[in-house]
């Protein structure tokens, strides 16, 4: 995010930023699936890896700094979470040997474990780990994802209590993201070195950063995890160019990247023997839409809103954009998700849209709004295709151009009608509260992480069910309220499950989304939209 922004802005709108951002697509045809080449023997201890990254961090410090895909790849080699979660999407303990709550679930016990050591020398311990949770809920940067929490208590030398003014069921997935990763007291002591040299308990240690260029790490000798990290060196490269980056990954220049470009899918997924694909999937992927303002002309009327929504064509988004490749969403969880409900979405319905137009403008004009869109031209390619269909239904959307600091800014603060957005890669449906509950609706010029603005008290009253209560039957039917509400009042236009999010490696590079967590089971492979991120202990190198 720009530096021109106001400190108290900018860090309240990071937020948003972890979780969402805007997509450039191409129009190339990908390739389904991961790929593989042969698989070696085992892994391997040395070598060093290049690993080339779409953008530089903000800084590294948990506590302060604005953490994006990019962030997590470079901060958590160094530093880590109490919290993990596995191939199954449920969480795990990872700095905490366990998480145990009480019987109403709003009193979560964390035990830290032992055996732990900062690359500094220090030992992790209970009051450690307070201090940092101290530290984030004192921070405007997560404040108010720590709402509910009332206070965290020492209970003994490992233990840390965690007392809420609510029940909060899925409380640990939210230790598994930057919230949950703890730095030593020296880092909390002096946040500003923390965010230009970060200490931590991970495989790997600080050793360069040279803004917009590189950050570079070594094997951590004090890990830990018995006989990890596998490679000695990382240097992670800023290479903000997708196109300079895969010609990069071409000439040799790195040894994996990220990307969301299906060209690159395309492409590298074909040379299966120099190259592996790796894609992100399941609730970890994102959805792609388009975010409406409810609080202001037309959007603030649920019928155009409807309108909106049956006048576009997702297939053939889906087919000009993605080659076929994703499926159309219609709403925040794919259809392989076990929260996913069926049912009630305004599908593409052109004579529908076109009455219910004819009906607003009967009543109150022409319906006309401005449409924002990055001005990368991939991303401009689907806004003027919604652009279209919405024309031929009888809505005039105008189409502005915002750079992504800006458009962020606008979606917080409300100066917008009509964005295109990517949001919705929580593994549990309680991740996504607060950009849903009426609780976080603002007034547009106010800060608001409910970007939509929607106040509806079902909605609403359903993620609270969906928070609070323990049982899994309970919480799937309070959930399927919350897609059943979303889809009658359309504070977002679906579009797609954006499973098109890749990290493409050379065949040398081993162990991409094969890791495992302390307790055996299998790491979630990839995680994070338009570009996913992973842990980089058990990756390793090849001789081919």
């Amino acid at each position: 995010m720009k530096r021109w922004m106001t400190p108290t802005t900018r860090l309240l709108l990071a937020l948003a930023l972890a979780t969402a951002g805007v997509l450039a697509c191409s129009g190339q045809r990908p390739v389904a699936g991961p790929q593989s080449g042969a698989p070696p023997t085992g892994p391997t201890q040395g070598g060093r890896l290049v690993y080339g990254l779409s953008a530089d961090a903000n800084g590294f410090n948990p506590v302060t700094d604005q953490f994006a895909a990019q962030s997590y790849s470079m901060t958590g080699a160094i530093i880590e979470p109490l919290v993990s979660v596995d191939a199954n999407g449920d969480w795990k303990p990872y700095l905490a040997e366990s998480l145990t709550p009480n019987d109403k679930y709003d009193e979560w016990a964390i035990k830290v474990r032992s055996g732990v050591s900062f690359s500094d020398g220090i030992s992790l311990t209970g009051d450690i780990v307070k201090a940092n949770l101290d530290a984030q809920k004192a921070s405007p940067l997560n404040a108010a994802v720590f709402v509910p929490v009332k206070s965290f208590e020492l209970a003994d030398p490992m233990t840390v209590t965690v007392k809420l003014n609510q029940p909060w069921v899925a409380f640990p997935y939210y230790l598994a993201a930057q919230i949950g990763m703890v730095v030593p007291p020296a880092s909390l002591a002096d946040p500003k070195a923390a965010s230009l040299k970060p200490v931590g308990t991970g495989p790997f240690i600080f050793k360069e950063y040279v803004p917009d260029n590189r950050m570079v790490v070594t094997r951590n000798p004090r890990y830990w995890r018995q006989g990890l990290p596998y490679l000695d060196e990382i240097e992670f490269r800023i290479l903000p160019d997708s196109q300079t980056r895969a010609q990069t990954l071409e000439a040799g220049g790195i040894d994996a990247m990220g990307t969301s470009r299906d060209e690159d899918l395309t492409k590298f997924g074909a040379l299966k023997d120099a190259y592996t694909v790796h894609r992100a999937q399941g609730m970890a992927v994102s959805e792609y839409f388009f975010l409406l303002n409810t609080a202001v002309a037309p959007l603030d009327d649920v019928r155009v809103r409807r309108a909106l929504a049956h006048a576009i064509d997702r297939k053939a988004v889906i087919s000009t954009l993605r080659g076929g490749l994703t499926e159309p969403a219609d709403g925040p969880w794919s259809k392989d998700s076990e929260w996913y409900s069926p049912g009630g979405y305004p599908d593409y319905d052109p004579a529908k849209a076109a009455a219910l137009v004819k009906e607003v403008e009967a009543e109150k004009g022409p319906i006309r709004f401005e449409l924002i869109s990055t001005p990368d031209p991939n991303t401009m390619q689907g806004v003027e295709l919604a652009q279209d269909m919405w024309r031929k239904a009888g809505i005039e959307a105008s189409i502005k151009q915002a750079d992504q600091a800006d458009l962020i800014n606008r979606a917080v603060t409300g100066a917008f009608s009509v964005t295109v957005w990517t949001q919705f890669s929580s593994q549990d449906p309680d991740g996504e509260y607060i950009w849903m509950h009426q609780g976080y609706a603002k007034p547009v010029g106010q800060i608001s992480l409910n970007f939509s603005r929607l106040k509806d008290k079902q909605l609403s009253d359903a993620l609270d069910v969906g928070r609070m209560n323990p049982d899994e039957a309970a919480r799937k039917r309070a959930y399927a309220t919350v897609q059943e509400r979303l889809r009658d009042q359309v504070p977002y236009v679906f579009i797609d499950h954006l499973n098109t999010g890749a990290i493409v490696a050379r065949t040398k590079v081993r162990g991409i989304g094969e890791h495992v967590l302390p307790d055996g089971a299998k790491g979630l492979p990839l995680t994070g939209s338009p570009i996913p991120y992973h842990p980089f202990g058990q990756l390793w190198l090849s001789e081919r």
